[in-house]
Parts: C-alpha cells; structure tokens; sequence
C-alpha cells in the first residue's frame, strides 16, 4: 500500500460580493479494495449555513452547500489522506468466455449495463471505424490486446493539451485534431468500445505523478479516465491519456455515465455575467508517511 495525500483547492473570484446559490461537490474518494480513505476534510470560505451529503444515482458521495452570506470570492478545499495500492502491472482476470471479442455480456447483466453501453453520440460514424481499426476484421480479437492497444494508440497518437474551459469537445473533434484533454480522452475511448458493444464509464479523479507531467500528463488539476467493464474482472481502468491500465497512480473519486455528471465542483451566483472574474484550481497529491503529514 502507499499512503497519499491530496489537496483539491478551487477559487472563484467575483468583481462584486454576490449571492450564492447552492454548490454541488464530486471531490470524496470512493472506498474500495484499490483505495482507502483514512482522512477526508473539507473547507469552504465563506462558510456555508448548510451542508449536506447524499450519494447520487451512481453511488458517488455528494456534498451540497447552502449559503446565505454573499461574498466576493468562493473557496472551497478538500484534503485528504489514502491508503492505495500501487500495482505496477494490471491485476484483473476476464472470464473465459469474454477473453475473445466479440463476446456476449448475457441476459442479466446486459440490463443492467445497458445504459452504459448507449452512445452518446451515434451518428459519428468516424468513430465507430476508428475503433474497428483495433480489432481483427472477420475474425476474433483478444479482448485484453484490444483494449490495451486502443489505450497505448491515444497515448501515442494524440497531443494532450490543457484546457482551463469547461466542457468535454465532441469525440469527431478529438480525432480529426489529434488534441485533447484527459476527459476528451476518456470521452472517445468510451465511445469508442461503445461502438464495440462494450460497457463503459467516465472516470473522474485525481493522478499521482511524482514528478507532476514530467511522468504523467494531466498532473495539477482533476483528472478524467475511463472503466470498461469485463465479465469476470468486472470494472477495470484505462487512462487513454497516459496509457496506465489497471489501478496505477489512479484515485478514483466519481462514476458516471458521461462527463456532465462527473464535474468535480458546480453551483450558481445571483449577478450579472460580468460579475465573474474566472475561477483557478490547484491539485497536488503527494507520497507521504503517515496521515498527519498529509494534513500538514
């Protein structure tokens, strides 16, 4: 296990003191057998009159903040500690019969993945012949080799770009610029193996990189990938921006069906538009040795 800390902070900034409406934060890790959470803390300035938390409909933990103060800037920081495995390699075992594609997911667990296997953007058929570029025409495909190439052909084909406006671009877009964001991305693989006939997921979180984007890219902020799910391994990672395949230097925070479900931190002002100077975020997560140094 490796214990790391992170610190989440955003700042909105306003030309005015206005009034807050309520804001609603995907910044609480998920437990689960790759990541324990021993810490969590959470500051808001100004102080909110409320705060609530609630799981939404994919099991995130949700917090939502009431104001009744009006101010000129919003900050909101979360800190927490982990426990969370490393693994180096990918650790996840596909049952025989999903080991080849085409596979059949079966009756039961096609219902409930159904959702998850709807895309979002069907008419863009560049995608779906981009995809089939990984698999072997006529024949049968090993489902790993699949996935792992399409993971490493994003990673090496594609530039990854900051950019600070929110949203996710169209996955048409990302392939005929070859540039993205880490939730662009996410966004085409997911498209991608959609078109496949395969489940999958937006992935929201925070990356540990020791060297910030000298080792990864995507270090610094939020970060996006994506799960697909395979029978017998159930949900397993890829990370198309930096080809990480399996739980490695991944902290999982949200799940959702597409990216607009997953945004870390979203709420509302009562102001004019000219009232909002802009918002910055600052992520930094970091290898320590006990929980007291991660809070320091």
């Amino acid at each position: 296990m490796t214990l790391l800390s992170v610190r989440h902070e955003t700042i909105y900034r306003y030309g005015r003191a206005v009034q807050f409406g309520d804001h609603r934060m995907l910044v609480r890790p998920r437990d689960s057998a790759e990541q324990r959470l021993d810490d969590f803390r959470l500051s808001i300035f100004p102080e909110p009159s409320g705060l609530r938390w609630i799981h939404d409909v994919f099991g995130n933990g949700i917090a939502i903040a009431s104001f009744d103060q009006p101010a000129e800037e919003l900050r909101i920081e979360a800190r927490m500690v982990l426990d969370h495995v490393h693994a180096r390699v990918p650790n996840f075992e596909i049952a025989e019969r999903a080991r080849r594609y085409p596979f059949d997911y079966g009756q039961v667990d096609a219902i409930d993945l159904a959702p998850t296997m709807t895309r979002q953007f069907p008419e863009e058929k560049e995608v779906d012949a981009w995809a089939r570029q990984f698999t072997v025409p006529g024949g049968t495909t090993e489902t790993s080799h699949l996935l792992m190439t399409m993971t490493a052909g994003i990673k090496e084909g594609f530039t990854y770009l900051r950019r600070p406006d929110p949203g996710t671009q169209r996955p048409s877009l990302t392939l005929a610029s070859r540039k993205g964001t880490c939730r662009d991305f996410a966004l085409l693989m997911i498209e991608a193996v959609r078109s496949l006939g395969l489940a999958a997921r937006f992935v929201t979180g925070y990356l540990y990189s020791p060297a910030r984007d000298g080792d990864h890219r995507g270090g610094g902020a939020t970060h996006a990938w994506c799960q697909v799910y395979l029978p017998g391994a159930g949900w397993v990672e890829f990370d198309p921006t930096n080809g990480i395949i399996g739980t490695r230097d991944l902290i999982r925070v949200g799940v959702a069906r597409e990216p607009r479900q997953a945004i870390p931190i979203s709420g509302t002002f009562v102001g004019s538009k000219s009232d909002y100077l802009g918002m910055s975020v600052d992520v930094e997560v970091n290898r320590v040795t006990s929980i007291q140094d991660g809070l320091g």
